[in-house]
């Protein structure tokens, strides 16, 4: 079995509902068993600015999927919550990332493995830094716990566990 992280985001109403079903969508496949859950993050947006704060999380999955078919899984995923793919960075309904998988460092078609941008998003390190504080990365050599050291405080600052009602949803 493969270990991977995956990343969720999503900035369109009802956020929860998007990550909830992402989730479900997810393990209803057969092939990818959920492992671990961090908290939901809220954070502001980053890149293109105008639009709505994001709910970030990250999780463990085990699957049976090479790299590229879970690539091609998490696709599906998106499309069928109606992704759309106009503005770089814009909003999206969900927004699936594969962070690691396996312990490869590799390009293969379009996936890069590990994500080429997840060591500069304190909206990506927070969340895997709950689940999987000492997992080192191939391209950095360094624990999560060490990489969010390098972040700029004002970005560490942005991701805050979110709550709804007063009460931190998870």
């Amino acid at each position: 079995m493969n270990q991977a992280y995956l990343a969720l985001g999503t900035n369109i109403e009802p956020r929860e509902a998007y990550l909830k079903e992402a989730l479900e969508l997810l393990e209803t496949m057969g092939e990818v068993t959920l492992i671990r859950r961090s908290s939901i993050y809220e954070t502001a947006p980053v890149g293109y600015l105008d639009q709505a704060d994001f709910l970030n999380m990250v999780i463990e999955i085990k699957t049976a999927l090479s790299s590229l078919k879970l690539l091609e899984y998490c696709q599906s995923v998106e499309q069928h919550l109606g992704r759309k793919r106009g503005i770089r960075f814009g909003p999206r309904t969900i927004d699936l990332d594969i962070l690691t998988f396996n312990q490869e460092n590799s390009t293969v078609e379009r996936l890069i493995i590990p994500h080429p941008r997840m060591h500069e998003r304190a909206f990506v390190l927070i969340p895997l830094q709950e689940i999987a504080p000492k997992l080192i990365l191939p391209d950095w050599n360094k624990p999560i716990e060490e990489m969010i050291l390098d972040l700029p405080e004002t970005d560490i600052k942005d991701v805050r566990k979110w709550t709804q009602k007063g009460s931190v949803k998870e």
